[in-house]
Parts: structure tokens; C-alpha cells; sequence
């Protein structure tokens, strides 16, 4: 009898609908307490980056206990430590550029209205200030909530500093236990396919993530430091920024120049040190889209880069910034299901 005709038998069916949604109304609880699901979120992720390497550790003839303790040590002093360091410095800043966003206004208007200038004198066409004021009235909603959730977000750091390891300890010390209460609720029809979809989903996941934080902290690096280097205000949270903004594919390189460039265009004109902050952008996102993000994160998804534009697209359409950020995830676990349905539908049944 072919596994498909297993799902015709018995109470399958409420097995099945009941399992769904179960898992449903698990998603829908996690998105509406975040205080709760973002720091699981965050221990998930990591629990799936490190957990790889205590079979490694156990191989030295340490015992499992110990291995997790080690890995567990090590990767909160990996996190907690710069976060720790960097947290005043970044509440510094941004209280600075609440003063600092008046001064950003007054330059690019003068700088808009010179190019206008220049457009009218060259060509005889006027463009008017309706392209500025939409840009600036934008760019104040922008940074109106930027400036309001940063504080916000540095206080959920600290907190997560205490929740993000508990979750973690426990997903390390009770993997196990976690995965067979999961199968054991699995029903049997899809036991083995689910199993292996997991597998094959955390896999992936676990391994993009950390492609995605090597990715963006050497991005992070470069801005950082060449800033730093130039001598501009407001480096670090620059630098963290256009990590941050790194996180969305393609896309978040750019969006996250926005604000060093405009910072760059009030401390220095158009002179070449302007120059300078544009051509360091530049470098950084051609280091990271030519090179870095081919060879971590592109061979790791296995997506055709169209998909990956199209799934962001569709996820900030749907979800804005978030959707951004979850759309290759999101992309990975479809491709999985449906490529197994596929096998399934027009493979297994010629056997």
C-alpha cells in the first residue's frame, strides 16, 4: 500500500486538522505576546547555530553537560559583551541626533534647492518643491519613529539579555526531549515527512542565520571603522544601522546608506570628504552583494535570486519591514514543502 493512501484511514483526517491547528493557534499566541516570542525567536535561531557543535565538542571526551556549558558560555560572552559595550554609546548618539535631524533638514534643502537651480538654468525646467517636501515629510516619519523605538529597543536588549539565555539553556539541554514531545503529537501519516521537512528546514534556517550575521557584521565592520576613519559623527550608530539594514536581501544595503550619506552631506558639503562616505558605502555593498552574500548566504538558501527579489517583495508588501526580514525563511520552508509534494505527486507514484 503506497504511504499516500494513508491519509484515507481512520481519524486521519482529525489527527491532521487538529495538529494544524494546533500549530496555527501556536503562531497566532506567539505573534500577539512578542516580549515572549522575540526573545524565543532569538534562542531558537542561536539554539540552531551552535547546537551543531557539541557532537564536535563530545568527540574531545567531554561530557554533554559540560559541552553545553561551554558553548552556552562562550556564545553569551560572543553577544553579551559588545552589546553591553555598545549599548551607552548608542543611546548617546541617538540622543545627539535628536538635536542633529534640524541641522540635516536646513542642508538638504539648500543642497536640493541648488541642484533645482542648476536643472532650471541647464534645461528651463522648474521641478518645483514638491519632490523636497515629500522627501523631507517622509524622512521626519522615519526618523521621528527611529528615534522613538531605538530607546525602546536598547531596553528590550538588556531584558533579552536575561530571557534570551534561559531559552537557550533549555533548548540545549532539552532538545531531545522538546523534538520526541513534537513527533509524539505528530500523527502518524506525516510522521516520517515531517520529521524530515523539519530537519531539512532547521538546517537551512540555522545555517542562513548565521551566513546573515557574518554577512552583516562585516558590512557593520567596514562602515564602522572607515567612518571612524573619516572622522564623521555618529559612526558606531551609523555602522549599527546599516548592519541592521543588511538583514533585508538586496535591498537593505541601500537603505542603510541613506542616513551616513545624508549625515556625510551636513558635516562636509559635496567636498571630497562627502565623496569619501559615498565611495565607502559603495565599496561595502559591492564587497558584500558581489561577493559575501553569493558565497554565504545564496549557495546556502539555494533560491534563484528572482525568488528571493519576488519573496521580499511580497513580504514588505504584506509584513513591511518583518516581512522583509522573514521573507527568504519563509521562501526556504515553501520551496521544501512544495518540493516534496512534488516528489511525492510525480515521483514516487511511477515507483
Amino acid at each position: 500500500m503506497k504511504a499516500g493512501t494513508k491519509f484515507f484511514k481512520g481519524n486521519t483526517y482529525f489527527q491532521l486538522g487538529f495538529f494544524f491547528l494546533s500549530f496555527l493557534l501556536a503562531f497566532i499566541m506567539l505573534l500577539e505576546m512578542p516580549r515572549m516570542s522575540i526573545p524565543l525567536l532569538i534562542a531558537y535561531i542561536m539554539y540552531l547555530i551552535i547546537s551543531p557543535i557539541i557532537p564536535i565538542i563530545m568527540k574531545l571526551g567531554i561530557t554533554k553537560a559540560w559541552a553545553i556549558s561551554i558553548i552556552f558560555i562562550f556564545a553569551m560572552g560572543i553577544i553579551s559583551i559588545p552589546i553591553i559595550g555598545i549599548v551607552p554609546t548608542i543611546k548617546t548618539e541617538t540622543e545627539r541626533l535628536r538635536y542633529y535631524l534640524p541641522k540635516v533638514e536646513r542642508s538638504v534643502k539648500n543642497t536640493y534647492r541648488v541642484a533645482r537651480d542648476k536643472i532650471k538654468e541647464k534645461t528651463g525646467h522648474d521641478i518645483g518643491d514638491k519632490i523636497l517636501i515629500t522627501a523631507i515629510e517622509n524622512g521626519k516619519d522615519v526618523s521621528t519613529s527611529l528615534l522613538t523605538v531605538i530607546p525602546t529597543m536598547l531596553a528590550s536588549f538588556l531584558e533579552w539579555l536575561i530571557v534570551v539565555p534561559f531559552f537557550l539553556f533549555f533548548l540545549l539541554k532539552d532538545r531531545f526531549k522538546f523534538k520526541m514531545l513534537i513527533l509524539r503529537f505528530t500523527p502518524n501519516s506525516i510522521l516520517e515527512r515531517f520529521y524530515h521537512l523539519g530537519h531539512q528546514f532547521n538546517k537551512k534556517l540555522g545555517n542562513y542565520m548565521l551566513a546573515k550575521f557574518i554577512e552583516a557584521s562585516i558590512v557593520g565592520i567596514i562602515i564602522t571603522v572607515g567612518l571612524l576613519i573619516i572622522d564623521i559623527r555618529f559612526a558606531v550608530l551609523l555602522g549599527i544601522l546599516a548592519m541592521i539594514s543588511n538583514i533585508v536581501p538586496y535591498i537593505g544595503p541601500f537603505i542603510g546608506m541613506i542616513p551616513g550619506v545624508l549625515v556625510a552631506l551636513v558635516e562636509f558639503g559635496t567636498d571630497n570628504s562627502f565623496m569619501a562616505v559615498v565611495i565607502l558605502y559603495i565599496i561595502a555593498n559591492i564587497i558584500d552583494l558581489a561577493l559575501v552574500f553569493p558565497i554565504l548566504v545564496s549557495k546556502i538558501v539555494d533560491l534563484h535570486p528572482v525568488l528571493v527579489v519576488i519573496s521580499v517583495i511580497v513580504g514588505s508588501q504584506y509584513l513591511g519591514m518583518i516581512g522583509m526580514i522573514i521573507s527568504i525563511p519563509a521562501a526556504v520552508a515553501i520551496k521544501l514543502i512544495v518540493t516534496e509534494f512534488y516528489r511525492e505527486i510525480y515521483l514516487d507514484s511511477h515507483i
